[in-house]
């Protein structure tokens, strides 16, 4: 089982952070010239650069505090990506039909939080896996369910007390964190360039839980 604390990275650090969306194409190029394409990864994977997010010593105290307690890239832990964290539009509030998660088939009573971009074939679907505590709103056809559910903030995935009905759309609206380790073992700071307005290089990666 991966490792991994339930905490966030400070937030205040996180808000300049800059991030890279990656996935993995294999293209061979045919002798007619033509290309076939392959998506070796099912999902995007997320990279941050937060140094820019330091400011001050102590923003730089707090990054150094954060990666001694996560003992470098062993433990994973929570990650405010300001540029995508919540189940609607940036603006807006979560709203409980704002992603549809499932539906129900009056048997199943558990569903995991996920994302949805784009529409039709073209659709991409991420799964959510940390929702942020106190957030998440679910309705089940339209009607916000008040009670008889609890969601696993550790994993993501709604449980139904009694199996929604046949047929019934489940849908979910939260805010989100990404989980994420920093990249390597290693945090290189430069006091001199720190001290000049040279940002440090801390480097955190998305990961799977």
């Amino acid at each position: 089982m991966t490792a991994f604390h339930e905490v966030r990275f400070p937030v205040d650090i996180s808000w300049r952070a800059t991030c890279a969306l990656t996935r993995r194409t294999e293209i061979v190029v045919l002798g007619s010239g033509h290309e076939q394409r392959n998506a070796r990864w099912r999902d995007a994977r997320r990279r941050y650069e937060v140094g820019y997010g330091c400011r001050s010593m102590e923003d730089l105290h707090a990054v150094i505090a954060f990666f001694e307690a996560r003992m470098g890239s062993l433990y994973g832990f929570r990650f405010r990506d300001w540029s995508d964290w919540k189940s609607c539009q940036p603006l807006a509030d979560p709203a409980p039909d704002d992603q549809p998660i499932g539906t129900g088939d009056g048997s199943r009573t558990a569903w995991r939080l996920v994302k949805t971009y784009g529409s039709g074939a073209a659709a991409t679907v991420r799964e959510i896996a940390k929702p942020v505590d106190g957030t998440v709103r679910v309705a089940v056809d339209g009607a916000e369910m008040t009670g008889g559910w609890r969601v696993d903030v550790a994993s993501g995935e709604i449980v139904f007390d009694v199996p929604p009905a046949a047929g019934a759309v489940i849908t979910a609206g939260y805010e989100f964190d990404v989980p994420v380790r920093f990249e390597t073992d290693e945090l290189r700071i430069d006091m001199q360039g720190f001290r000049a307005g040279v940002a440090p290089d801390i480097s955190l990666v998305e990961i799977r839980v």
